[in-house]
């Protein structure tokens, strides 16, 4: 596809915010689009957004409307939305990027994953921490991991409330642990808390700590939190030959590998701006300068696949309250 792209943006909150800014500015980067609108079900939220960009607001059931003027559209809507919104973009012929979780079910996960492919259109999801990894040269790197230790821990927050943490803030980490296992997940152990304040109302566990083993036999701990006291990102990955540890915030690594990484990693422009490599990488896959976006759909149902075992696995185990 060599013409202009119309292209649109379905949720007019923060993520959806961030994503119109990369539709203004794909031009600069080379990308001819045509940004049609933006969606959402409160009219004034749309308009809102829509003013800020100069381009025009759907709202309520217009949504059909809103796909019909589009090539390609990107999901920033809550995460429970994304499937519903994805599959009627895609059976109207628009290539789709969902921000992550890709959904939050299996059935609906498989069914966006086989409309894409059955109409041959591109399904890309915002699993944008891979540009990190690929900045920092750890896709180059042959040598099966042993070990993978993550932590991704966030303070007391409104949003993303409509899904547990796991599927808030933990997938990313089971993305990353995915492109490296090669494998699919094994066993799992997982425990959980909640927030018990009066007031507080979300879906799932608050904070929760899992230990994963691969089928490839990489062992992997991982804890995501949204009731911390402080923000941290941070990633040890063991290897025969040694070990590397990510901080996220502060985009630095500690590496003992003798692996060549890239230590100015922080200094790529995939790494400085991950989103905005996500949405092009996209909008030029759909152009067919590109072969495959940043990441595939099937690859974000794998994801979504392990951290929906976690979140089962919280379930049918004691979760522990923990008042604010």
């Amino acid at each position: 596809m060599t013409k202009t792209l119309r292209v649109g943006v379905a949720g007019a909150g923060v993520f959806g915010g961030y994503h119109a800014n990369k539709y203004r500015q794909a031009p600069e980067a080379g990308i001819a689009i045509d940004f049609v609108g933006i969606y959402d079900l409160d009219r004034s939220r749309a308009q809102a957004l829509a003013a800020q960009h100069g381009v025009k607001a759907f709202a309520g059931d217009e949504l059909g409307e809103f796909l019909a003027q589009l090539d390609a559209v990107t999901i920033a809507t809550p995460a429970f939305a994304h499937a519903e919104v994805a599959l009627k973009a895609l059976k109207a012929g628009v290539h789709v990027y969902s921000e992550k979780p890709l959904a939050t079910s299996d059935d609906d996960g498989d069914a966006m994953v086989d409309l894409a492919e059955a109409k041959s259109l591109v399904l890309a999801v915002g699993h944008q921490e891979r540009a990190v990894f690929e900045a920092i040269g750890l896709y180059d790197v042959t040598e099966r991991p042993t070990r993978l230790e993550a932590v991704r821990n966030g303070t007391a927050s409104a949003r993303n409330l409509d899904v547990s943490v796991v599927l808030d803030l933990m997938i990313h980490d089971l993305d990353l642990a995915l492109t490296l296992a090669g494998g699919e997940a094994g066993g799992l152990e997982a425990n959980a808390r909640r927030r018990m304040d009066e007031g507080y109302h979300a879906v799932g566990a608050d904070e929760v700590s899992a230990d994963v083993t691969f089928e490839t036999g990489m062992m992997a701990s991982f804890k995501a939190s949204r009731m911390a006291a402080a923000r941290e990102r941070t990633m040890r990955i063991i290897y025969p030959s040694g070990e590397v540890e990510i901080d996220f915030l502060a985009r630095t690594f500690r590496n003992t590998t003798p692996f060549p990484l890239n230590p100015d990693f922080a200094d790529a422009a995939i790494a400085k701006d991950p989103l905005g490599t996500s949405v092009f990488r996209f909008l030029e896959t759909v152009r067919g300068r590109l072969d495959r976006p940043l990441c595939m759909g099937v690859e974000a149902l794998a994801a979504l696949g392990l951290a929906l075992a976690i979140d089962e696995a919280v379930a049918e185990a004691e979760v522990e309250a923990h008042p604010s």
